[in-house]
C-alpha cells in the first residue's frame, strides 16, 4: 500500500473514533487522537495539561461561537513571544505535529482539523462520518449510561463545539461535504462492515 494518511471528522455518537481505530488496525498503521496533545507538548516544551485546558476553555466560553475567525496560516510562535502559550499557538503546535506525522508515515488522524491542515497533501484521504440523531443518541446512551435527554444534550453540546472550533481555525463549515473525499452514514452497519466499506473506498481512490 502506498503511503496513506487518513483524516477523520465525525459527529458525536456516529462511532467515528472507534471506526478510525479499527480502520488503522485493519491497515496496519498508527492511529493518532489525543496522543497529538502529548506530542505537541514534547515538541513545544509546554505542559501537556495546558493543551487540554485550552480545549476546555474554548468549550466553556460563551463567546467562542461568535469569535472572529482565525484560520491557521502555518508556523508557531517562538518562546520569547508573550503569546507563546496562547490557545492559538497551542493549536499551531498540534498542527505542526499533524503535518510531521503526515510527512513521515501512513496513519489515521482523528479530529483536530487535520483535513484542513493537510488539504494540499496528495497522500491524504479526508473522511467524514455521521449518523441520524436517533442513532447517535442510542449509541451515546449505551456507551455512557445516560438517559435519552442527557445523551441529546451531550451530542448537541459537543457537535456545536466541534463546528465552532473548526470554523474558528479553518474558516469553513465542519459538516460541509466539500471538505472531504468521502462522507459515510454509519447507521445500520456493523463496525466490521463499515471498515470494509471504507477500505474498499481507499483502494478505489488510490488507483
Amino acid at each position: 500500500m502506498k503511503k496513506t494518511v487518513i483524516t477523520i471528522a465525525r459527529s458525536y455518537g456516529s462511532g467515528g473514533r472507534t471506526l478510525g481505530k479499527l480502520l488503522a488496525e485493519q491497515l496496519g498503521i498508527n492511529c493518532y487522537d489525543r496522543e497529538i496533545l502529548r506530542m505537541a507538548s514534547d515538541a513545544s516544551g509546554i505542559n501537556e495539561a495546558l493543551f487540554g485546558q485550552a480545549d476546555e476553555r474554548l468549550k466553556r466560553s460563551p463567546l467562542f461561537g461568535i469569535l472572529k475567525k482565525n484560520p491557521y496560516k502555518g508556523g508557531v510562535i517562538p518562546p520569547e513571544n508573550s503569546d507563546f502559550v496562547s490557545d492559538d499557538n497551542l493549536f499551531n503546535y498540534q498542527a505542526k505535529v499533524i503535518k510531521e506525522l503526515a510527512a513521515q508515515e501512513s496513519c489515521v488522524i482523528i479530529g483536530r482539523c487535520a483535513d484542513y491542515l493537510l488539504r494540499d497533501d496528495p497522500d491524504v484521504i479526508k473522511l467524514y462520518f455521521c449518523a441520524p440523531k436517533k442513532d447517535c443518541v442510542a449509541r451515546v446512551m449505551n456507551q455512557n449510561g445516560l438517559s435519552e435527554k442527557e445523551a441529546e444534550r451531550r451530542i448537541e453540546k459537543i457537535d456545536k463545539y466541534r463546528a465552532e472550533y473548526y470554523r474558528y481555525y479553518t474558516g469553513r463549515d465542519w459538516n460541509d461535504a466539500r471538505n472531504y473525499n468521502f462522507c459515510l452514514d454509519t447507521t445500520s452497519m456493523s463496525y466490521e462492515k463499515l471498515v470494509e466499506v471504507v477500505t474498499n473506498f481507499i483502494q478505489i481512490y488510490q488507483k
